[in-house]
């Protein structure tokens, strides 16, 4: 048992270090020991959470951690001191950028509570300071005075389509501040609606990077843009009007918000 579980972890530091390394990405020793940590409690975790369908440590490496750092493609994290990960998951980007930058005060939101849960643990057990794992629904959470606008990050890995995530996540960044949103190839379809729904939101240009995966793992898309103005106050509307009525589609567009 101890060599196995010895050969799954020298396995998936290896591939990770080279995934990185592909990526351009620099990730220290200190990293890569916590990335193992971590990776180690989401398998215990997966037994009795469903929190990942991929299982091998090599997968694990690139499909979850690898592709969490993509996000460094798309902005310069000495520059964020905030971020929020909406829909966080099993942590992924938002923990993976915390064990990158862990100065950065971080917000993990979901609205399923074992996730909320296992990020909670994740974060205790690595010793992350000033991480908060809430239980939420994007669109109330950023109503709130304490969360509005005041992140110069916000993240979300395919959780919806652009229009929606960008409802979700621009409300919480503040002026000057970034959101990404982490794609795939068919993101091309949602960029014209996106880009008007990011304007009425109060971001700027909609900027793209397309990279590949390491180890064939597939295509990624980060999607970004800057918070050039303040959202206007009717958003983010009332939970499941965004994905029911995007901004940025002609439907909604005609339509008040909800």
């Amino acid at each position: 048992m101890f060599d196995e579980t010895a050969r799954t972890e020298t396995l998936f530091r290896r591939t990770l270090e080279q995934a990185a390394s592909e990526l351009g990405v620099q990730v220290d020793e200190r990293q890569l020991d916590m990335f193992c940590a971590y990776k180690q409690l989401l398998i215990e975790a997966n037994r009795s959470v469903n929190l990942t369908s991929i299982t091998d440590d090599a997968e694990i490496a690139v499909k979850h951690f690898a592709d969490s750092l993509t996000c460094l493609r798309a902005v310069d994290l000495r520059n964020v001191t905030s971020i929020v990960d909406v829909g966080t998951g099993a942590g992924f980007p938002g923990l993976v950028l915390k064990i990158m930058n862990p100065a950065a005060r971080m917000l993990l939101i979901d609205s399923v509570g074992k996730k909320v849960d296992f990020v909670r643990e994740v974060a205790a057990s690595l010793g992350l300071p000033d991480v908060e794992s809430v239980q939420a629904r994007a669109e109330e959470l950023a109503r709130r005075p304490r969360y509005r606008e005041r992140f110069d990050l916000a993240v979300a890995r395919g959780v919806s389509s652009l229009s929606p995530l960008a409802e979700y996540c621009l409300p919480f960044v503040r002026l000057g501040g970034s959101f990404v949103a982490m794609k795939g190839p068919k993101v091309a379809q949602e960029i014209e609606a996106g880009a008007r729904a990011v304007t009425i939101l109060g971001g700027g240009e909609l900027e793209t990077c397309r990279l590949e995966l390491p180890f064939g793992a597939g295509t990624r898309v980060l999607v970004s843009a800057r918070k050039r103005k303040s959202t206007p106050a009717q958003y983010p509307r009332r939970p499941g009007v965004p994905e029911r009525r995007p901004l940025g589609e002609a439907e909604a567009d005609r339509k008040s918000p909800g």
